[in-house]
């Protein structure tokens, strides 16, 4: 309970910084938001996606890629505390030492599954409808939280490992680069030999793949364990190496 308590000090200590920077929240759903509108609006009637509504189609992985661009605004945070001597001053108070890294992945958690809430509002207002049965929501929201909570501890590592708060975020635009060779906008049958062998066994495919099946047909798809294997196999090596550098500093 101590740590617990700790750790939701410092969570809400992040959180604040979250609330009063507008500019950081408005830009982590900026981008995504324009992307899909983009793509919906001035892409979607020349791309055949098979049968279905083209919203329907590229919102999993929009959703995905709301997660990586707020995660490089939690290694920015985290490096710009351990830049500034912050980290140091608080391991010498009577505090948790999981405190640090565990209040920085808590408010990450919360500050992107907000963000993927008012992405998901926006996607039903343009046409997003789902299919999905109840069971098929609480599935789509348990890979949903495995995947943030495997990005953010990845942010962990690399806010640590960066010399500047600016270069600790620049490893989400890898993700991005990956998302945009997956099946998020187009399906990789279109892709050309060598792009598809990539783009198939790449992380993001399967996953956006499992949570797209989940929203139209209601069922998880053949890719699920791939999807799920990708996404505890990332969060057990991030947190690994996250604590092992922490523990380091």
């Amino acid at each position: 309970m101590y740590a617990v308590h700790d750790t939701w000090v410092m969570a809400r200590r992040c959180l604040r910084h979250i609330v009063r920077s507008p500019d950081t929240i408005i830009t982590v759903l900026a981008m995504p938001l324009a992307i899909m509108l983009t793509m919906v609006y001035v892409f979607g009637n020349m791309i055949n996606t098979g049968s279905g509504e083209y919203i329907d189609f590229i919102v999993p992985g929009i959703v995905i890629m709301t997660v990586c661009s707020g995660i490089a605004y939690a290694a920015f945070r985290l490096n710009h505390d351990l830049s500034s001597g912050f980290l140091k001053r608080f391991r010498s108070m009577p505090v948790a030492p999981s405190s640090i890294l565990g209040g920085h992945v808590a408010a990450s958690m919360l500050s992107n599954l907000f963000s993927v809430f008012i992405v998901m509002i926006v996607a039903l207002l343009i046409g997003f409808r789902s299919s999905a049965s109840i069971f098929a929501w609480i599935l789509f929201c348990g890979i949903l939280l495995l995947f943030t909570l495997a990005m953010t501890w990845l942010a962990m590592f690399f806010g640590l490992i960066a010399k500047t708060a600016e270069g600790a975020g620049a490893f989400s635009y890898i993700l991005l680069l990956l998302i945009f060779v997956s099946s998020a906008f187009v399906p990789t049958a279109k892709m050309n030999v060598a792009l598809r062998a990539f783009a198939d066994h790449q992380p993001m495919t399967p996953i956006i793949q499992t949570m797209r099946s989940l929203l139209v047909n209601g069922n998880a798809g053949k890719d699920i364990w791939i999807a799920i294997t990708w996404c505890a196999g990332l969060l057990v090596v991030s947190y690994l190496l996250a604590v092992k550098v922490y523990i380091n500093q």
